[in-house]
């Protein structure tokens, strides 16, 4: 009897789970089938093992639906990608200059047990695959020992490591035995000189022999090359050779490249633009099964030991299967490749106060903020293919630190207005509103279908100014003393004037208050009249006068 009610509870759990019409109790019908199976598992003894993979799929969705790596969209991130350093031994002329980039001091970087923490923790809560990046992630002194250590979490499947191969050959053989399942190798021309000119290094013919080595030792390495035009597109077919002998995985990557405040979309080779150049040369290339969660779009030449792939960020997106975090060497959690958000896990990490519990709701926390799908070009997306790109951008941005709602590293922020002095601060905006002859001569005499047009704009824009803050990004939540919205009709003129004076005693002044108030009295009188006629202007929104700060301002 007790192992027919675990039965029972254990099937309630399962199917309350999958049906869920509420967050109540099961419904009748529910408990029906539920007492119906729970019948069969009594008279039937054996019947309760053959279900057994069915119930662990249901429990594991049950279990990623509640997790804290599920974000709002139901993407369940099993994958985190750990840089490791901000270091590098190579200085790409497309990545930074020939002197390096400005780089963090070591105190504020994670060291090697805040990386292994956090990995466990990212395990326990579903990651089953990490990479190890950078940087140059072998310029670690310690890279064999974070992955012996990584490969010992029980629950860790998969470690793999993307690099630039110039030192694979001294490092590969100790990685394998420490455990390393996968290696990508950064390399965008199989050409010598153009590798020195590129990277301003030498070691190409390192590159080519770890790559080589990586396949003695059974690997099946993904070789990542970022193709630009006027820069490599010359070796599309080349690249498409390079896996005729070899079993590798060539993955061209499309290239935006971004500087100042623009795209530059000249240098962008789609990826149906590669295609199209590979099969001039061979037709039967041939499109291959991908997974799930797979960025890469798989192909290959018939008879050739390895394949192609084409990572299309720019054309294609695949955000709707993202399964990816990111967590920066310096403790950032990003959960997308192309956002600016970051939430620090290190700062709260270092807090004597935060605890491990904490640190998973402030994963969580992130995870939910992702959104559906990255920026376009039009949003001002910024491609950071290789790791020092974002050290790049953040130089080009540092040049906007002297604006007041822009931090250090060229991101929106609100004024900080603790240390000024509270004050009375009042403002006062205007609108005026055109309606014309036959909309006049409809307000005056209140005869509109909708109603009262100045009382209902009066009572919006009262409304509006309450709600400054949600509507304006980064105006602070104000306590206001007073909102008073006139909505006066001019006949003679045949408009509508709206007149807003708000005031507060604050640390800020009012005058977007002020503002949004006329803005959406005015918007509220066109939807009134907009069913007379579309012939309305809205005119001369302005502010009449601010006081009470250190920038008085009155309207001549």
């Amino acid at each position: 009897m007790r192992l027919l009610v675990n039965r029972v509870n254990l099937l309630l759990c399962q199917y309350t789970a999958q049906v869920r019409p509420s967050a109540g109790m099961a419904t009748g019908s529910q408990f029906h089938k539920l007492a119906t199976a729970a019948k069969t598992v009594e008279t039937t003894g054996v019947q309760h093992d053959l279900d057994t993979d069915n119930k662990k799929s249901m429990a594991a969705t049950v279990t990623q639906r509640h997790s804290p790596l599920t974000d709002s969209f139901g993407r369940h991130h099993t994958y985190l990608r750990i840089s490791l350093t901000e270091r590098c031994n190579l200085r790409c002329d497309y990545c930074m200059p020939a002197e390096g980039v400005p780089l963090q001091p070591k105190s504020q970087l994670l060291t090697t047990e805040e990386v292994l923490r956090l990995a466990r923790i990212f395990v326990e809560q579903g990651v089953r695959k990490i990479r190890l990046t950078g940087g140059e992630p072998t310029v670690r002194r310690d890279i064999v020992e974070v992955v012996g250590q990584l490969k010992a979490l029980p629950q860790l499947e998969h470690v793999g490591i993307t690099t630039n191969g110039l030192v694979l050959t001294r490092l590969l053989l100790p990685l394998q035995r420490a455990g390393l399942d996968s290696l990508n190798i950064s390399l965008d021309t199989l050409r010598k000189d153009r590798f020195e000119k590129i990277t301003r290094r030498k070691g190409w013919e390192r590159v080519i022999a770890g790559i080589d080595l990586a396949i003695q030792l059974g690997y099946r390495p993904k070789v990542n090359c970022v193709l630009m035009r006027n820069f490599n597109e010359d070796e599309i077919c080349d690249f498409v050779e390079f896996t005729r002998e070899r079993p590798v995985d060539v993955r061209f990557i499309e290239y935006m490249p971004f500087s100042g405040n623009k795209w530059h979309t000249e240098r962008l080779i789609s990826y149906s633009e590669t295609v199209q150049i590979i099969r001039e040369r061979w037709p039967e290339f041939q499109a291959l099964p991908n997974g799930p969660n797979d960025t890469s779009k798989a192909y290959a030449v018939p008879g050739f030991a390895g394949q192609l792939g084409f990572i299309t960020s720019m054309t294609e997106h695949f955000c709707g299967t993202c399964n990816r975090l990111r967590l920066t060497a310096d403790g950032n959690i990003k959960v997308c490749l192309f956002g600016n958000k970051e939430f620090s896990l290190r700062d709260a990490m270092r807090s004597e106060d935060c605890t491990e519990q904490q640190l998973v709701e402030l994963i969580g926390s992130a995870v939910q903020r992702k959104k559906r799908q990255h920026a376009g070009i039009g949003g001002n997306r910024i491609l950071l293919h290789h790791p020092h790109h974002r050290q790049q951008h953040l130089q080009q941005l540092r040049n906007c630190s002297n604006l007041t709602h822009i931090n250090a590293q060229g991101k929106a922020q609100m004024v900080d207005v603790a240390d000024k002095a509270q004050s009375t601060r009042i403002a006062s905006a205007e609108a005026t509103v055109q309606v014309g002859e036959r909309l006049t001569t409809l307000i005056a005499a209140n005869e509109l279908a909708k109603g009262d047009v100045l009382s209902v704009a009066q009572l919006a824009g009262i409304m509006g100014a309450k709600q400054t803050s949600q509507l304006i990004p980064l105006c602070h939540n104000i306590a206001l003393s007073s909102v008073r919205v006139q909505a006066t009709l001019l006949e003679a003129e045949q408009c509508v004037r709206l007149v807003a004076t708000v005031r507060c005693h604050g640390q800020t002044g009012v005058e977007m208050e002020a503002l949004t108030a006329v803005t959406v009295a005015a918007l509220t009188v066109y939807d009134m009249c907009k069913a007379v006629s579309h012939d309305i202007a809205i005119n001369n929104v302005r502010l009449l006068s601010k006081s009470g700060g250190k920038r008085d301002y009155q309207r001549q």
